[in-house]
């Protein structure tokens, strides 16, 4: 029996407080102003209805909650060397990882091919050599009218065509990896060599070796690759919901590193699987970043032209798409609309007509809702 009698005054002490808040609520309703999104308080009426307001903290370059990163190899900084020529791997003179300098040889290769080549070259340059000698002898016959006009016009011709098929074979000889000093003496010494020294175009990383000694490749098959690891791409998966207030050239702070990339590109498309918009930036690397990598990462917010300001997660109001947040004025407090830009679950980031000099509610906020929805009824 006592049991239940203290369920009963219970019950009759909440359904008390409630009138209470009602009433406080209700006569609060009597002083508010009749302009639209207003609410006249006084500071006691504020203060008994739970009012707490607080003062917004700029913040233009504000940081993202964490999203997932992977740190990638820029496309223009890749390089895959070729075979040059068809024929068999005799050694690799590089390691995966290894570091070379522009013209440090990567692999020998043995080539059939690259004799021909050499040869062609010799017997070109010969022909040419011949075709120069006779245009000099019927242009000595043609100034004594000894030959027509007809028969030099052809040796000059002849002698034109031989040096086009010497460059020719000048320019294949270069593009299997001769340098110019290797072809001229290959033009004074006739020496025909069966190896050929592939060399590195420049400055790079060793990222894959794509052969091994003993191989036999074809024509334009792929023996290394090289890659240029500074700067990297930091390829972050953004939530579509949150990429409004993402903008090419914010700052991006990677976990765990100390030197900050901006954005380059905000992806226009979303994946369909998992929701997200690529976001990619580009990091300079001093050789704490390796591609592969997997980690987290932070990205600045940047306003065009407005300051963000960040508030409790408490103070932002919800009304569909639309946000808002109440602002004291003398005597009372405003309905704001705001702009969000980021949230977590502390606090939220928000742009709009609010400066720090304002004050923002940040408690009694239901009471404050309630009574303003009270004006339109």
């Amino acid at each position: 029996m006592q049991l239940h009698l203290g369920i009963r005054r219970s019950v009759r002490a909440r359904k008390a407080a409630g009138c209470a808040f009602l009433a406080l609520a209700f006569s609060c309703a009597s002083a508010v102003s009749l302009a639209q999104d207003e609410v006249k308080l006084s500071d006691v009426q504020a203060r008994n209805l739970g009012v707490r307001v607080t003062h917004p903290i700029p913040s233009r370059t504000d940081l993202t909650l964490p999203y997932p990163v992977q740190i990638v190899i820029p496309t223009q900084q890749l390089w895959v060397v070729s075979a040059p020529v068809a024929g068999m791997v005799a050694n690799l003179l590089v390691g995966r990882g290894d570091r070379v300098t522009a013209g440090q040889p990567l692999v020998t290769l043995e080539s059939p091919s690259f004799v021909s080549q050499q040869r062609d070259y010799l017997h070109a340059i010969a022909q040419e050599h011949l075709a120069s000698q006779q245009l000099n002898r019927n242009l000595d016959l043609f100034e004594g009218k000894a030959v027509p006009q007809r028969v030099l016009e052809a040796s000059q011709a002849e002698a034109r065509q031989s040096a086009l098929v010497v460059a020719e074979r000048r320019q294949m000889l270069r593009l299997s990896g001769m340098s110019d000093d290797a072809i001229s003496r290959l033009s004074q010494d006739a020496a025909i060599s069966g190896t050929l020294t592939v060399n590195a175009p420049q400055t790079a990383s060793a990222v894959d070796l794509a052969v091994s000694p003993g191989q036999r490749l074809e024509q334009s098959a792929p023996l290394v690759k090289l890659a240029r690891l500074s700067p990297l791409w930091a390829e972050i998966a953004v939530p579509a919901a949150n990429i409004r207030a993402i903008r090419t050239g914010a700052r991006v702070e990677i976990e765990g590193y100390s030197t900050p990339g901006k954005v380059v590109l905000v992806s226009e498309t979303i994946d369909p699987a998992t929701q997200t918009i690529l976001v990619r930036a580009e990091v300079p690397n001093d050789g704490e970043l390796h591609p592969g990598q997997t980690t987290a990462a932070r990205i600045g917010f940047l306003s065009a032209g407005v300051s963000g300001f960040e508030i409790p997660y408490s103070g932002l109001i919800r009304q569909g798409e639309r946000t808002s947040v109440f602002v004291a004025f003398d005597g009372g407090f405003r309905l704001v609309p705001v702009k969000l830009l980021a949230e977590d679950q502390d606090h939220v980031v928000v742009s709009g007509p609010i400066s720090e000099q304002d004050a923002i509610a940040i408690g009694g906020i239901s009471a404050l809702r309630g009574i303003l929805s009270g004006l339109g009824q």
